[in-house]
Formats: C-alpha cells, structure tokens, sequence
C-alpha cells in the first residue's frame, strides 16, 4: 500500500500530465481547423495535408484515451483505491506506477489482459 507522500507524489504528477495533455489537445485542435481553411494548391498540398490530419488524429485520440485513464486515476485517488489493481485487488508495483502512472492493473492481470 502506498504512503501519503507516494499518494501526493503521484498525484502532482497525474494532475501536472492532465493539464500538459490538455494544452496539447487544444493546441492540435486549434491547428487543425486553421488548417482546414488553408487554401490548398495541387495534388501534393492535399497529400501532405491528409498525412498531418492522419496523424493529427492517432496523436489527438491517443492523448485524449490517456487523459480519460488520467482522469480515472485521479478519482482512484480521491477514493483511496489508487495503487491497487482492478483485476485481482493487489497492490500495484510502485515502479510500474512510475512508469506508468495511470496503470490500472499490477504486471501480472496486464499480461493477461493482453493475451485476451
């Protein structure tokens, strides 16, 4: 079970990742409609501009999937469940939740959630 300190540690860390991942989003956001307004010249200009809304996308619904475990995780901490693992109930690694803050499982149900 982690201390106070390790709570409050982990907490500053998940709600600084938040805001990070949130000025990211609208960042992006905001760059993908200035760029839906720029006025494309050839084949190349629609190529290229497809290929940075692709990625645009996978990086937006990346951050946003992270945001949405950050989220969990810090309403695991508002209800003392923080640490433990939601599969079998016990304790995760604190070298995993430095890894991985938002982990919601210990090494062991993660590998088995894998293989499902």
């Amino acid at each position: 079970m982690l201390n106070i300190a390790e709570i409050a540690f982990f907490k500053t860390a998940l709600e600084e990742r938040k805001i990070r991942i949130a000025t990211n989003l609208s960042a992006t956001s905001g760059e993908m409609n200035g760029m839906r307004h720029n006025e494309l010249k050839d084949e190349g200009d629609h190529a290229s501009m497809s290929l940075e809304t692709a990625v645009d996308n996978a990086i937006l619904g990346q951050q946003s999937k992270e945001l949405g475990e950050i989220e969990l995780a810090l309403d695991r901490i508002n209800n003392k469940t923080y640490g433990v693992c939601d599969m079998c109930g016990d304790d995760i690694n604190i070298e995993r939740l430095k890894v991985k803050n938002f982990a919601r499982y210990c090494i062991t149900c993660r590998e088995v959630i894998e293989k499902e």
